[in-house]
């Protein structure tokens, strides 16, 4: 469903679902992608800029329509995967080409470089560790047969729209950001600048570290070094860090108008309690005989020293 630290991506098992080369693959899901572009550019033109909120819903929506059918057409939902991180820096671009008069530039200039470096990031992440088409990750199969609904249901639904509704609903501060503040730039964005970089960092590090530790893993091995000895999903902390940050540029862009973009990072909040923290817990329990007794001692998100 996302990319990277997203909240259905880990460094765990895939199953397969065919043959094709990895080559062959990023060329599938490269074409997908510039189709998706091509009709939610199509869309913008037609719904037009006089409501650009609504316009870029719109095309947000069609380019995940766009990617869906590939899913559907080769039987693999992981073409959504990189859309988590993809999306993003073209909301900033729109966002910037439709900000209006007394716009701080200093704070366009600091949330499009930290939104570029987080979604390189978090796309390579991604991109390195995706084995190919030959693979579909396990909650996606996991959710076709829990789901009460047919199969392109589910995946339109809950692996391709419900993360678009997600990302699009934590990008709402970038309209305030980069379009609509107009208070300087000051000590709040200082604040947003530090905690967003923190959380790229944040999610740098426990991917690398769990990259590591699963290059030679043995078999039921748990993570529990570096900053996944404080949490059980350090990366997701760092995610879910990145949204927040975003959120205080939006509040320090337009404090009155625009805090209730606040429920962006509220219901990125809730996904993860609610949803990809279970789910993954869930999965390590069944596999591995001690994680229980590591989940009890440490915390799900936020790392912090252990229980006792």
């Amino acid at each position: 469903m996302s990319a990277g630290s997203g909240p259905l991506r880990s460094m765990s098992e895939s199953e397969s679902t065919g043959s094709r080369s990895r080559l062959d693959s990023f060329a599938l899901v490269g074409a997908a992608y510039l189709v998706a572009l091509a009709v939610g550019c199509w869309t913008a033109l037609l719904f037009g800029a006089e409501r650009p909120l609504l316009t870029l819903a719109a095309a947000d929506l069609a380019a995940t329509l766009a990617i869906w059918a590939f899913s559907m057409a080769f039987d693999n939902g992981s073409f959504y995967d990189a859309f988590w991180s993809v999306a993003p820096p073209f909301f900033v671009a729109w966002w910037i080409a439709q900000a209006g008069p007394g716009v701080s530039g200093v704070r366009q200039a600091a949330v499009a470089i930290l939104v570029l470096a987080w979604a390189v990031r978090l796309t390579w992440n991604w991109a390195r560790g995706w084995t190919g088409l030959h693979h579909e990750d396990w909650r996606y199969p996991l959710l076709y047969e829990r789901a009460p609904m047919p199969k392109w249901a589910s995946s339109l639904f809950g692996v391709h729209v419900f993360p678009t509704l997600q990302v699009f609903l934590g990008s709402l501060a970038l309209v305030p950001a980069l379009a609509r503040g107009t208070r300087p730039f000051g000590a709040l964005d200082v604040l947003a600048v530090l905690v967003t970089s923190a959380a790229i960092l944040v999610e740098l590090v426990a991917d690398e570290q769990m990259r590591a530790f699963a290059r030679d893993k043995r078999p039921g091995a748990i993570m529990d070094r570096g900053l996944w000895k404080w949490s059980r999903h350090p990366n997701y902390f760092g995610e879910l860090s990145f949204w927040w940050g975003l959120w205080l540029f939006g509040v320090a862009a337009s404090p009155s108008s625009w805090w209730w973009t606040i429920l962006g990072p509220l219901a990125m909040t809730a996904m993860f309690l609610f949803a990809s923290i279970p789910m993954l817990d869930e999965r390590s329990a069944e596999r591995r005989p001690g994680f229980e007794e590591y989940a009890r001692r440490t915390r799900a998100m936020i790392p912090l020293p252990r229980l006792s």
